[in-house]
């Protein structure tokens, strides 16, 4: 792969590292006004995000475990995939 060729791949994967940090943003505000509200639904969303992030966590640890990973990039890649579909999934819940 030529330098040229790397130097692309790494501005594609900063984009996407960057869209999904704007997106998170905005779970997490939409999180807060539905806590800030109060009651039940408030407790079942702390719940369930605490449950989230460790879910997330472990199956990024084992993918990054299970040796398939093999290169930084691939690392960057697979993180980006696990967290990404968790903001998403959250940020259409929420709505």
């Amino acid at each position: 792969m030529s330098y040229r060729n790397q130097t692309a791949d790494w501005s594609r994967l900063m984009f996407d590292a960057s869209r999904l940090w704007a997106e998170a943003g905005a779970v997490m505000t939409l999180r807060y006004w539905r806590v800030m509200a109060g009651g039940a639904a408030a407790a079942h969303e702390l719940e369930r995000m605490v449950t989230e992030k460790v879910e997330a966590g472990a199956e990024l640890t084992r993918a990054l475990a299970g040796g398939s990973v093999r290169s930084p990039e691939a690392a960057t890649r697979k993180a980006l995939s696990v967290y990404g579909r968790h903001v998403r999934g959250n940020r259409c819940r929420l709505r």
